[in-house]
């Protein structure tokens, strides 16, 4: 389902049970299991695991979807959903992946490079 090739290693990993609220800032890429609610900034990747819910504005390189996000995505790259991911805003990146069954509710914005 995620390509690990193209992840690289992980950096650090918020996992279930877990929550946080505030601004994330980090190289490398982040895994999220549990909850999350502010600001994420890298310039690198993000996943968001199945069973995790964020709510935030997120701004990275890549971000890879499982479980449920609300707020406003910027990808330099690309963002990809998977089942069970559920969204629900806004994104903005030139390249969008959303697999069936995935639960999509709001806008998209693919800019040219």
């Amino acid at each position: 389902m995620i390509d690990k090739e193209s992840l690289g290693q992980i950096t650090a990993i918020l996992d279930r049970g877990a929550s946080f609220e505030g601004k994330l800032t980090f190289e490398g890429t982040v895994q999220i299991g549990g909850d999350f609610k502010g600001e994420i900034f890298t310039k690198d990747t993000l996943v968001v695991n199945e069973g995790s819910f964020v709510s935030a504005q997120i701004e990275a390189e890549s971000i890879i979807i499982c479980g449920r996000v609300e707020g406003n995505l910027f990808a330099r790259r690309r963002v990809i959903m998977h089942p069970p991911a559920v969204f629900k805003g806004t994104v903005t990146t030139p390249s969008l992946r959303i697999d069936e069954g995935v639960v999509f509710e709001g806008a998209s914005y693919m800019p040219k490079n």
